[in-house]
């Protein structure tokens, strides 16, 4: 009798006990593993691709008998994700890196990879589910809701998702560090990270302007009718809702309303100028449908840790929505991502203009 071979899966280990836990689990389903660390970014410190990350996946991953490799990705990652990030502040934006590493490095390069090598799954330690429903992959909530990771997911295809692993998905917290203590794994109590991986000060001007070469100019604040108020430091150093760094003093509190690049100049307004209706998307990705009967209710994200919000949303045309919400959201950002929600299901998602 021929036996079945088993499925190969190449575990994306990070060096977080996250990864650590869903490389085991899939061990224990049946998968047939190798432990992948993705080298990104060649700057040191407390990064998720630093040398000490790489060393506990390496350890993690010897603790469960598994081989153990780096791809060395960081000319891809400085191409699509750095780059990215800096032109899109030099546009007033504000970018979510984490969500594009996700859509081209992790379910991008390391999906190629996977397929170069013969590899059937890629398993993540991201908290989200994947179901089929007749012939299409979903994405759904976890069940650790503070856990929640969908909205930086939003961008994953059919082919992705249909060869992708979450075996954390029905799993909490608590649970996962429970597991990984058990097995004697050396993250077990290693803290999440929160910081953007090539910006772990959170100075984002500054490395900017290292990156860059550039110095970028002082110019103007405004109010809303155009009056000059002030001075900033360069228009990359600010984000859309910021108020402290500002520098001025005034009868009530101020904030960054709008930024334009064009005229190198921010407005500033009080708090109740933060807030719209609506708003435009762009370089959408569906995943529940291949486009959105219009008009469509749902629950919208417009930031990561955000709460949802009741909306309406229209498909404008094949790569743009416009959302329009029930009640006036607080900071709506150009470069910041929006995402639909169909009730525990993720609908699909774009990039704010």
């Amino acid at each position: 009798m021929e036996l079945k071979t088993k499925e190969k899966a190449i575990a994306a280990m990070s060096g977080g006990v996250d990864s650590s836990v869903a490389a085991y689990l899939a061990l224990q389903q049946g998968y047939d593993c190798i432990g992948v660390t993705l080298k990104l970014y060649g700057g040191e410190g407390n990064t998720c691709c630093s040398l000490n990350d790489t060393e506990d996946a390496r350890s993690v991953a010897f603790k469960l008998g598994i081989p153990f490799y780096a791809f060395n990705f960081q000319l891809e990652f400085d191409e699509k994700i750095i780059k990215k990030f800096v032109r899109s502040y030099e546009c007033g934006e504000t970018p979510n890196p984490c969500i594009d590493c996700n859509r081209f490095m992790k379910f991008g390069k390391l999906f190629e990879r996977a397929q170069e090598l013969d590899y059937d799954y890629i398993v993540t330690g991201h908290y989200a589910k994947i179901e089929k429903h007749s012939d299409r992959f979903l994405l759904r909530k976890p069940a650790d809701s503070d856990k929640d990771q969908t909205y930086v997911l939003y961008a994953m295809t059919q082919e992705q998702l249909a060869h992708t692993l979450f075996p954390l998905a029905d799993l909490q917290k608590s649970q996962v560090r429970e597991i990984a203590e058990s097995l004697g794994f050396v993250n077990a109590k290693k803290p999440d990270s929160q910081d953007i991986c090539f910006v772990p000060s959170g100075d984002y001007g500054s490395f900017l302007e290292h990156y860059s070469g550039k110095t970028y100019l002082p110019g103007n604040f405004t109010d809303k009718n155009g009056n000059i108020i002030g001075k900033h430091k360069g228009i990359t150093k600010y984000t859309i809702g910021q108020r402290k760094g500002l520098g001025l003093s005034s009868s009530e509190p101020m904030y960054v309303v709008q930024k334009c690049p064009e005229t190198n100049s921010i407005i500033l307004g009080a708090s109740r100028d933060l807030f719209r209706k609506s708003l435009e998307a762009e370089d959408i990705n569906l995943i529940a449908a291949d486009s959105i009967p219009c008009p469509m209710r749902v629950k919208a994200k417009i930031r990561y840790g955000r709460g949802e919000a009741d909306a309406t949303v229209e498909q404008i045309a094949e790569d743009r929505i416009h959302l329009k919400f029930d009640e006036p959201q607080r900071a709506i950002t150009p470069g910041q991502a929006v995402v639909l929600y169909d009730g525990d299901y993720v609908l699909g998602g774009g990039t704010i203009k």
